[in-house]
């Protein structure tokens, strides 16, 4: 299957399972659910891009092992969130700006489904790759994904531990890797996409894999990522959040700034 087709094909179900999404979210007023299925729908991407491409089956078995596994994580991560709490500030938020004006959640469901061909991109660039011996390249994108994936997952459970707590309630997770950067979760999302950069070297399309962390980072830093996450922290943690920001830096990891005596209780 020539990379359009495939990735027609991938958009296609992927509106599919965005519409019925939308349908979830029209019954139980909440929109969360649509995070929880465009990480499934790019796990699955992987899996269709692998057993559709025309590269040698080493690198496209490892692209449906990693690709299929990462999306099977987050995806599971998102729904025990989404079934579990009441819908996400982020939503909450949009909701009190659309209401029940379905149109504008339908369109809002269907762009997570271009954005899901969109980050198939890497994957159809990976199922061209012809090497089919064990590279250098391959075994370090292996460990790669591992240390992302795992870093990745370590956050989220931090946080979830934290934010499990009543006694934290109204307060900023600054524990473990949260005492490093505001965001360690997307951090490690980003550099994951790395992976399939490594995957695809030796394919004619190689170029497409850069679309993924160039993509993932513009969609983190400036569109729907830290952004949206910063204001709804900031509407309700207010002068807590603020004195987080001044400390620790926003994405990339390091040792946090001494506080300063605005920031001291």
């Amino acid at each position: 299957m020539s990379a359009p087709v495939t990735l027609v094909s991938i958009w296609i179900l992927a509106a599919a399972a965005q519409t019925a999404g939308w349908s979830w979210q029209r019954r139980h007023r909440n929109a969360g659910i649509v995070d929880a299925i465009w990480a499934l729908g790019v796990g699955s991407a992987a899996i269709v891009a692998a057993l559709f491409g025309d590269g040698a089956v080493l690198p496209r078995c490892v692209l449906a092992v990693l690709g299929g596994a990462w999306g099977i994580r987050l995806a599971a991560h998102l729904w025990h969130r989404v079934r579990g709490e009441p819908e996400d500030g982020r939503y909450a938020h949009l909701r009190a700006r659309w209401g029940e004006d379905q149109r504008a959640w339908f369109a809002f469901f269907q762009f997570q489904a271009l954005l899901v061909a969109l980050f198939a991109l890497p994957f159809v660039a990976t199922a061209a790759n012809p090497v089919a011996t064990v590279t250098p390249s391959l075994i370090l994108a292996i460990v790669l994904w591992i240390g992302c994936v795992a870093g990745e997952a370590l956050a989220d459970a931090q946080l979830a531990r934290f934010r499990a707590d009543p006694a934290n309630k109204g307060r900023t997770c600054r524990e473990g890797l949260w005492r490093y950067s505001r965001h360690p979760n997307y951090f490690f999302e980003w550099l994951h996409w790395f992976a399939y950069v490594l995957l695809a070297l030796g394919s004619p399309l190689a170029w497409l894999a850069w679309a993924g962390p160039v993509v993932m980072f513009v969609f983190l830093r400036w569109l729907s990522g830290i952004p949206f996450t910063e204001a709804q922290a900031l509407r309700t943690r207010g002068d807590d959040y603020r004195a987080y920001q001044r400390t620790t830096p926003m994405l990339f990891p390091w040792f946090p700034k001494k506080p300063s005596t605005e920031d001291l209780p």
